[in-house]
């Protein structure tokens, strides 16, 4: 039986894939998404149950589809923003296809098309050739654990963020969390709103204030051009990996998250962790610093803002106080503990905080480094007409943003129509 042929096969249907489909849809391109999951997979199954988005509604779009609600400065719960998206793939009839994984990416015998394999119900489905590939799968699909995570005894409940659902679901006990980036906070204060005793193991994470000078932090890195920056436009490229900065969207105009103000509701906030020796975790004297840290990026922030606004002349309300972002030099939050005996301390569960990563080993292409990372120049790999799309630092600071996927997903489709036009010709 032929193989059916594709224009573009795009993998992956969160808002990176929707986003390249539209483009592509608009221009008449033959295209299929596949998605292993449902629309936006990661949206329903690695989040907790009281997580919101983190920037304002009105920013979580995609092209040719504005916000159109009551709140546009409100923070959408995930299943929000999923009905979002299939009313998205519904008004621009994207041909997307849930439930199929691609399970491998090569170069057919004549090396003009791609051969796209896919699984479906763990069995072997389809096999077709694209001219042009998107792989919109993102570089943050599976959870991260640290080595150190083999060291934990037996009778801890140990979970990663994306398993992390409620308090309830939790054995009786405290919890230590391990990373102070937005998910280790948000869920603290999940945790510490339910009456959970709450040990957190700190790093060296940023915080944002939540609103300033009357307007959402975001939309202030909006229109001052934070997020417009380019890898190459960063004083210090290892900025790149930074966490997201400590902030939520918990509540109508959602929050400002502190360590200073996790320590006030009651977590004890003790530095990195560094070892785990029987039944007892080894901590770092490193807390103080990351509460500074965590200060010292809220204030350069925060100054951006009013610089911008002193050049402009626009006019924006003084400031408020925000008991959440008052400084704390001599970090007096902090806990002196540098060891915590589980026994002792009657943890039962630790919750990883420590990220995602992606594998991509599925691509058959001489188009991965050596850590099994894309190697690509905002987007286009090193192999004519395979390219990436929603990945951090794509090309700005808001790539991973669904804020940055229309400027993201307009050049990739760009890129793809000059590949196509050129095999065509």
């Amino acid at each position: 039986m032929p193989q059916s042929l594709f224009d573009v096969v795009v993998v992956g249907a969160g808002q990176a894939g929707l986003g390249i489909s539209y483009f592509l849809q608009q221009a008449g391109r033959k295209h299929i998404v596949y998605e292993r999951g449902r629309c936006g997979e990661s949206w329903l199954s690695q989040r907790w149950d009281s997580f919101t988005l983190n920037t304002p509604n009105a920013m979580n779009v995609l092209p040719g589809l504005p916000y159109d609600g009551s709140e546009p400065d409100g923070f959408w719960p995930p299943d929000e923003q999923i009905a979002y998206f299939r009313r998205y793939v519904e008004r621009f009839a994207l041909p997307v296809v849930t439930g199929v994984t691609v399970s491998s990416i090569e170069r057919n015998d004549d090396g003009r098309h791609f051969v796209v394999q896919t699984l479906a119900g763990g069995q072997a489905a389809a096999s077709v050739l694209a001219r042009a590939v998107v792989v919109a799968s993102g570089s943050q699909q599976t959870p991260k654990l640290p080595p150190v995570h083999t060291q934990v005894p037996g009778d801890v409940l140990q979970l990663h963020t994306a398993g992390y659902r409620n308090a309830a679901a939790l054995p009786p006990g405290a919890v230590v969390i391990v990373g102070s980036g937005q998910s280790g906070c948000q869920i603290a204060e999940d945790l510490l709103a339910a009456g959970r005793e709450v040990y957190m193991c700190t790093g060296k994470v940023g915080r944002a204030p939540r609103r300033y000078r009357g307007r959402d932090i975001m939309e202030w890195l909006a229109v001052t051009g934070f997020l417009d920056v380019t890898l190459t436009g960063l004083e210090n490229p290892a900025m790149s990996r930074a966490p997201q900065p400590q902030v939520s969207g918990v509540g109508r105009f959602g929050r400002t998250v502190s360590l200073q103000q996790l320590g006030r509701d009651g977590a004890v906030i003790l530095g990195r962790l560094l070892d785990v020796q029987d039944h007892t975790l080894v901590l770092g004297d490193d807390a103080a610093a990351h509460v500074r840290f965590a200060d010292e990026v809220s204030r350069q922030l925060k100054n951006g803002i009013d610089a911008y606004i002193a050049k402009t002349g626009i006019t924006a309300p003084p400031s408020e106080e925000d008991p959440a972002d008052v400084p704390d030099p001599e970090a007096t939050c902090v806990s002196p503990l540098r060891e915590l005996k589980l026994d002792e301390a009657n943890v039962s569960t630790i919750i990883w905080s420590t990220g995602f990563t992606g594998s991509f080993d599925w691509i058959h292409l001489p188009v991965l480094d050596g850590a099994g990372q894309p190697i690509h120049q905002r987007g286009v790999s090193p192999a004519p007409g395979l390219y990436f799309l929603g990945f951090p630092w794509l090309s700005k600071r808001k790539s991973g943003l669904i804020f940055g996927i229309a400027e993201d997903a307009a050049y990739i489709a760009d890129q793809v129509a000059t590949w196509l036009d050129g095999v065509d010709a």
